[in-house]
């Protein structure tokens, strides 16, 4: 099984899939392995951008609360009402404060805003295709899979330290350099791949793994063949077992072909 990272990992730097891509998923179909993308993104942005090679590929969505096979789900975990209205009420207040962050509420059916100007809407759209805007996310009836917060400045020193108190009963974790999530305790893409290589029959020993963010540790420890990007966050660098050129190097598929064999390098190169 491969698991990978979109944003820093796998996409260029158009945020789009490498063309070059495309012919080693069927290679690793013919093969037997299973290629599975684990983003932060909902399921259905990642959905379209494999839409050329989705049948039967296993995905990770919203950094592990969401697996689903085919359009069918196989797991989630969602949020608690309390942490969502108290959560909520924080962040409302730290933009009355001045933080300037938006909030998305992510849901199974769609994700949802209440902060409508385009500046922030932009963002959320890069990751949330089904994207409804509300005039109160706490009105929303939908499962709720996690909340994801753009800070415009820093998410790790910025808006990340007032998430603090949730950390002892809830998962927070600064995914990208504007990005946070918070979600059910114990939730991370580790403990889907972990669920995945269950259901599937596969070891850590059999797994590869890549990834560039904090949102990646959990899952990089699952892959006894893990790979920080060369573009990684330090402590990614430091936890992976193996290095990757970087993604606008295209990191991922030269890898790729190099334990596959397909650019004439032996697998244990």
């Amino acid at each position: 099984m491969v698991v990978v990272d979109m944003d820093g990992t796998l996409l260029d730097g158009r945020g789009e899939v490498p063309d070059a891509l495309w012919p080693l998923l069927r290679a690793m179909h013919e093969r037997g392995i299973a290629f599975v993308p684990a983003s932060g993104r909902q399921h259905a942005t990642l959905a379209r951008l494999f839409d050329r090679a989705s049948e039967g590929m296993p995905v990770i969505a919203e950094n592990g609360t969401y697996v689903a096979r085919d359009g069918v789900e196989l797991a989630s975990v969602t949020l608690d009402r309390e942490l969502v209205i108290t959560a909520v009420a924080l962040l409302r207040d730290l933009a009355i404060q001045g933080r300037n962050l938006g909030v998305v509420l992510c849901g199974k059916r769609s994700a949802y805003v209440e902060r409508t100007d385009e500046t922030f809407l932009a963002e959320a759209r890069r990751y949330y295709v089904a994207l409804a805007s509300v005039d109160d996310l706490l009105a929303v009836d939908d499962d709720v899979l996690k909340l994801a917060i753009f800070d415009f400045d820093d998410a790790e020193t910025g808006t990340a330290p007032s998430l603090e108190r949730f950390r002892e009963t809830h998962q927070v974790v600064v995914s990208g350099e504007h990005w946070i999530d918070v979600m059910a305790a114990g939730v991370n893409k580790g403990h889907a791949v972990r669920m995945l290589q269950a259901e599937l029959g596969v070891t850590a020993a059999q797994t590869a793994a890549f990834g560039d963010y904090l949102n990646d540790l959990e899952m990089l420890d699952a892959a006894d063949l893990s790979f920080a990007m060369a573009n990684a966050h330090p402590e990614v660098m430091a936890r992976a077992r193996y290095t990757a050129p970087s993604n606008t190097d295209l990191g991922v598929v030269t890898t790729l072909r190099a334990l596959l064999g397909t650019d004439g390098v032996s697998p244990g190169a």
